[in-house]
């Protein structure tokens, strides 16, 4: 069976089937048209793109941009013109920060004028002058102008007064007055004036000088240290202060040499009052510190000694190994030692106690020698002067009566109505005063003296006699009090007052700590707020209390080194 079909016959259903053509000649030409295939027309390129559809012209269509664009470009320029300021601070200027950089660094370091181009006034006007509007630099100038009065004002103070003017003239031109220049200008124009003036005192602290004055309200010190503050002869006013000085540090060297503590320590105190920052104190300070440590051995082994007497019983006595010996030697060393005046009570105290026992014998004589020497020592003890009652001698010196039987020492058989009710109304007396916390102050009229009266009228009175020996209670109760409420002062009175009443009682030394604590305490908040004389006096006070509390010696070194 052939595969060529005639092409005009019908296929199955009327559908005419593809066919591939002749493919003997698919290299060579076209084939003829009767090849069996449908007839298909292709109209050339050519001629296709010269009959191009109708449309819009492209000049028509692109003319409504061009008056877009140039509208942009319009606002674009206006914009950019009203925020010329904007836009230039994003230009990096690095000449112009520079300048601005150094002014703050020569305002910093205090360089505040000048005439080589580095001062801030100099480098903030140069600024000013590439942007007259600009913030910083009109904000560098007016602090340069501050600056300048905090200068005139330091400079006024230290006498400088051409300093001051100067200063003053800056910061008038840089501010334009004010408040702060006028008052500084009226102060220098007194301080000018009062040049006469300071020559006198020049005059004075050199006459001062002469007569060995140094310190006090009068002393060529302060009269020196006022001249140099009226900016009168400012060298010679500091030439005097330095032999002032010098003359101080002289006197406490010679202390010093003689082991004189108490003499070094005040003239020491007394140089650095005066003259805080005198070259001389450090090396003083030191051999200050020296001596007190030489001191403070020989004072310790001497208290040490004298309670080691005390136990084994040899208070008194010929030698110089007895309790009263070695307390009344650590006196000697450092006569305001409190422990050393606590030993001198306990010496007291016991001389009572065996005068005590010596009336219970009857050896009334003994008793009275013993109490003459327990009064040498503790002359307002409170049980002294039971035992005295007890023994029936007045005490000394004691008011006399309105009927004249205070030295008598009568017995209450021997007295008279009018005798016991005024021995009753001393006591009453007495009583109130010691609630109102009179007990050693005023004289005759206070709880310790009332006391006393009533004990030369009866000196078997047992209220007096009760009344007396609770005074040392009442006391140390008032001690508390008065610390609760922070009046040292008051505090440091009536521990006085208890170490009267009751001298060598083992109670007062946690006292005595305390209060020393309080005054430490107080001296540390002075230091600190930069109170340094105050902190010096109540470090002083500590001091006394408490020489060996080892805050003394640190407060000590800190205000030694300035800090």
């Amino acid at each position: 069976m052939s595969g060529h079909r005639d092409p005009h016959a019908p296929g199955p259903q009327g559908r005419t089937e593809p066919k591939l053509g002749d493919l003997d000649h698919l290299d060579g030409p076209p084939p003829p048209a009767h090849d069996g295939l449908p007839p298909l027309s292709v109209e050339p390129e050519h001629r296709r793109a010269a009959a191009p559809a109708k449309k819009m012209p492209r000049e028509r269509r692109r003319g409504w941009l061009v008056p877009l664009f140039a509208l942009v470009l319009l606002a674009l320029i206006v914009v950019l013109w009203l925020n010329q300021g904007n836009l230039r601070a994003l230009i990096p200027r690095t000449d112009f920060d520079g300048v601005l950089h150094r002014a703050d660094v020569a305002l910093q370091e205090g360089h505040l004028d000048g005439t080589d181009g580095t001062s801030a006034r100099e480098l903030f006007e140069a600024a000013r002058a590439l942007e007259p509007d600009n913030d910083r630099a009109l904000n560098g100038l007016h602090e340069v102008g501050e600056a300048e009065v905090a200068r005139a004002d330091a400079s006024l103070q230290a006498g400088k007064l051409d300093e001051a003017d100067q200063a003053l003239t800056a910061a008038r031109e840089l501010l334009g007055g004010g408040s702060d220049v006028d008052r500084l200008t009226q102060a220098l124009a007194k301080a000018r004036g009062a040049n006469g003036q300071g020559d006198a005192l020049i005059e004075q602290a050199q006459q001062a000088f002469a007569a060995g004055k140094l310190d006090g309200p009068d002393g060529a010190g302060p009269l020196y240290q006022r001249a140099l503050a009226s900016g009168s002869n400012h060298a010679v006013a500091k030439h005097g202060l330095d032999q002032v000085g010098g003359a101080l540090a002289a006197q406490a060297r010679k202390a010093l040499a003689a082991g004189n503590q108490a003499a070094a320590n005040d003239l020491i105190g007394r140089l650095a009052a005066l003259l805080p920052n005198y070259g001389e104190l450090p090396s003083l300070r030191a051999a200050q510190t020296q001596l007190r440590q030489q001191s403070d051995a020989a004072l310790a082994a001497d208290l040490q000694q004298g309670q080691d007497a005390l136990r084994a019983g040899n208070i008194t006595g010929t030698g110089d190994d007895t309790a009263l010996a070695h307390f009344k030697a650590a006196l000697a060393i450092d006569p305001d030692n409190a422990q050393a005046k606590a030993g001198l009570g306990q010496v007291a105290a016991a001389l009572v106690v065996q005068a005590n026992a010596a009336i219970d014998g009857g050896d009334n004589a003994q008793a009275k020698q013993l109490l003459d020497q327990a009064a040498v020592l503790a002359p307002k003890s409170a049980d002294l002067l039971a035992a005295r009652s007890r023994l029936g001698a007045a005490p000394a010196p004691a008011p006399a009566s309105a009927d004249g039987a205070a030295d008598a020492g009568m017995t209450p058989a021997q007295l008279s109505p009018q005798q016991n009710a005024k021995v009753a109304e001393l006591v009453r007396r007495a009583k109130a005063a010691a609630a109102q916390g009179e007990i050693m102050a005023p004289p005759g009229d206070c709880a310790y003296d009332l006391y006393r009266s009533a004990l030369a009228i009866n000196g078997n009175d047992a209220a007096a006699r009760a009344g007396l020996q609770a005074l040392p209670a009442l006391v140390s109760n008032q001690f508390g009090q008065a610390m609760a409420g922070g009046n040292l002062g008051r505090a440091g009175n009536l521990l006085s007052t208890l170490d009267n009443l009751s001298p060598g009682d083992a109670s007062l030394s946690p006292l005595r700590q305390r209060l020393a604590g309080a005054w430490l305490d107080q001296a540390q908040r002075q230091l600190d707020s930069g109170d340094r004389s105050g902190a010096a006096q109540s470090l002083e006070q500590a001091r006394k209390l408490a020489p060996n509390h080892p805050r003394v010696q640190e407060l000590t070194e800190r205000m030694q080194g300035g800090t």
